[in-house]
């Protein structure tokens, strides 16, 4: 048994990060990526919020709270990689811009795939870290398969939307299975960075995630709703990527999954609650001109 569950763990994690960036890809053009990013200043402010402000503030905030290190790299990690596959369907729940939800989304994956090779090795203390092994997995595994189905999108629209179910069942059975062989392997690990005030670390990274992103998403509140869940949902499949192929320590691992099933938590509560204060907000701004 125990020599089923890594075989298991591996064939999970591949089928959940190659289906989804495969079939990210068979729902996309280029005209759909392209088309939402000519607006200069918020491409500026959405590359500014991801790759700095977010970054920066985890690892500021990791130097004033004492934690061990593994727990660091996996919340350091997280902070560094951006553009969630998941954006548009985020977007959707939150009711955001649904276009600009896809291009914001390429574009930080793109954006991770070059940049956390380069800051990643910079800001782990005492953690040698290759970046080309960071690269390496980033392009076979994540630009690879997008590509290739954005080439089938492209040539054989028929056939891409055969394959869009098929990809996201795959998609969704190796994230279901993965998630079931890790809280069972790292049960114990999970349990204890409950219980170490990790998950405080976490809601602190949540909140001013989706806040900055939020307050810097503008002109209009569609586009701040992108960037808000967009900036606090973390790309849990380029973080597992890395988590899983660099480092050996399960709590690395753990964190990541914890924070990810947080910032997941947190998106579908927003989703939930966004539109009933723009609701009162609309009373309340009726009332007022009246």
């Amino acid at each position: 048994m125990n020599e089923i569950i890594p075989i298991l763990d591996k064939i999970a994690f591949l089928a959940f990060v190659v289906a989804t960036m495969f079939g990210t890809g068979l729902k996309l053009t280029v005209q759909q990526i392209w088309q939402p990013l000519r607006n200069i200043r918020l491409v500026v402010l959405s590359l500014l919020t991801n790759f700095v402000l977010v970054p920066l503030f985890v690892y500021l905030l990791l130097q004033v709270i004492p934690l061990n290190e593994p727990v660091k790299d996996g919340l350091i990690i997280m902070a560094l990689a951006s553009g969630p596959p998941a954006l548009p369907k985020l977007a959707q729940i939150v009711k955001g811009n649904l276009a600009f939800s896809r291009g914001l989304m390429m574009m930080l994956m793109f954006g991770t795939v070059f940049y956390m090779p380069m800051v990643l090795p910079l800001v782990l203390e005492g953690v040698e870290v290759n970046s080309w092994d960071i690269a390496k997995p980033l392009i076979l595994m994540m630009l690879t398969p997008l590509g290739i189905g954005l080439l089938i999108k492209a040539k054989y629209q028929d056939i891409a939307l055969n394959l869009q179910t098929i990809t996201f069942k795959i998609s969704n059975f190796g994230l279901l299975l993965g998630l079931g062989v890790r809280l069972i392997v790292h049960f114990h690990e999970i349990l204890i960075l409950l219980k170490t005030g990790v998950i405080f670390v976490c809601a602190i990274f949540i909140i001013f995630s989706f806040t900055v992103g939020y307050l810097l998403g503008g002109p209009g509140i569609d586009t701040q709703r992108v960037l808000g869940v967009g900036t606090a949902q973390r790309n849990f499949a380029a973080a597992l990527l890395i988590g899983t192929s660099n480092f050996d320590d399960p709590n690395v691992i753990s964190v990541i999954m914890v924070t990810s099933l947080l910032m997941m938590v947190s998106v579908l509560i927003l989703g939930k609650k966004l539109p009933e204060l723009d609701q009162e907000q609309g009373g309340e701004i009726k009332q007022f001109e009246v």
